[in-house]
């Protein structure tokens, strides 16, 4: 009975220890639009509107190559 419990046990965590295709890149990638997303929006309340929304937009990219990739799991 024990034996079953682990094979239970280990077939529950099998997909959390799966990241998927290209984890390292996807987190480059979040890591690239949190840092566009917080700066666009530094420039966008304390210099320029145009700017900033263009850098969020800009950050925005990344973000959506980032969720292409997870749904290619």
């Amino acid at each position: 009975m024990d034996d079953n419990s682990q094979i239970e046990h280990r077939s529950r965590l099998e997909p959390i220890k799966q990241k998927g295709q290209y984890p390292v890149l996807r987190n480059w990638l979040n890591a690239i639009f949190m840092i566009g997303a917080i700066i666009g929006v530094a420039v966008f309340y304390w210099s320029d509107d145009t700017v900033g929304t263009i850098i969020i937009l800009a950050s925005m990219v990344f973000k959506i190559i980032e969720c292409g990739l997870r749904f290619l799991k």
